[in-house]
């Protein structure tokens, strides 16, 4: 500003403002739903260019690197799960050093995190089994723990059938035995659905 109170643009000034792309990001807007949406699908799409692209988008608009990290934890178990478990320790691991280093190192170990989960193999099957369980205990009569499972923590309950035939797996062959889990009403009932990207 010069003493007659005009700001002075020289071309300096010009070439610079020019080359300074604008970040599409409104912290407060719908903009950060649509960026957060897109970093999660591109995880989930097993996309690592996309992933650390609107990764980068969320921290140069000053998304929260805790939020981000909490993100990668959620994606971890949700997509990937089973078919990779270390993808959840990972992202654990990642959103305590986030928490320990903060910015600016704390974008490295944000990528590092965000693109194992893009890579990694994908399995839902946690996700859709624990939806089902709770849409049967929520809207089921689901029956009584069965007696031999039931804690007997005090003396004489056995006696009311607390534990009783209980079958401690480790005492067969291959540490499984062969006894009933479910309240009868539940009995065939299945949960958790193994896909062809789990070992």
């Amino acid at each position: 500003m010069d003493s007659n109170g005009y700001i002075n643009i020289t071309d300096e000034i010009a070439k610079e403002s020019v080359a300074k792309r604008k970040v599409i990001f409104d912290k407060n807007g719908d903009s950060h739903y649509d960026n957060i949406s897109a970093f999660i699908k591109s995880m989930r799409g097993s996309d690592p260019d996309a992933t650390v692209f609107y990764l980068a988008r969320a921290l140069a608009g000053g998304e929260d690197p805790v939020f981000l990290a909490r993100r990668i934890v959620i994606q971890a178990s949700e997509d990937v799960g089973m078919a990779n478990p270390n993808a959840l320790i990972v992202a654990t691991s990642a959103m305590q050093a986030v928490t320990m280093v903060g910015m600016p190192e704390a974008r490295i170990i944000l990528a590092e995190a965000a693109i194992y989960v893009a890579t990694s193999k994908k399995s839902n099957a946690s996700y859709l089994a624990i939806d089902r369980a709770l849409n049967d205990v929520n809207t089921k009569e689901t029956g009584e723990v069965p007696m031999h499972i039931r804690n007997a923590p005090a003396s004489g309950m056995s006696e009311f059938g607390y534990g009783e035939g209980y079958k401690y797996p480790h005492d067969y062959p291959g540490h499984i035995v062969n006894q009933q889990y479910l309240p009868d009403e539940m009995l065939g009932t299945k949960y958790y659905i193994k896909d062809d990207t789990i070992n």
